[in-house]
């Protein structure tokens, strides 16, 4: 029917974000699956008019807990490595901006526009702290 892995067992995360998005796919496939299998029992079980086997619904329910768990950390493991490229990524942007700005602007606006983002950096500082 359906395989999971234990709980003593620790979770591999795939190291790229795309690796992340990948097996989130997956997982979410995996538990729709599972949910789809605990509804069709469940009718099955209806018609029939018989009881449900508890210790198949246990196994079911644990396997989608196992799973719900796995894609918290898979969302997570996302963020994490969104974060570390995201910065780079800006840091090199802001770079390049200011590298713009600079080369657009004349002495005078350059040093007036580095006061008013410093003013607005020290105002924010005290918004937030």
């Amino acid at each position: 029917m359906y395989e999971h892995a234990s709980s003593d067992m620790p979770m591999r995360l795939p190291s790229t974000v795309q690796g992340c998005r990948d097996r989130l796919a997956a997982v979410q496939d995996e538990m729709a699956s599972i949910r789809i299998q605990i509804a069709t029992t469940d009718i099955r079980r209806q018609t029939e008019k018989k009881s449900l086997d508890p210790t198949w619904f246990h196994r079911a329910k644990t396997a989608l807990r196992l799973k719900q768990q796995e894609l918290v950390h898979l969302t997570a493991q996302i963020a994490k490595l969104s974060a570390g490229q995201g910065d780079g990524h800006r840091e090199r942007f802001k770079d390049a901006l200011i590298e713009v700005l600079r080369a657009d602007c004349d002495e005078d606006r350059w040093q007036a526009a580095v006061s008013r983002a410093r003013a607005l950096q020290a105002e924010r500082e005290m918004q937030h702290g």
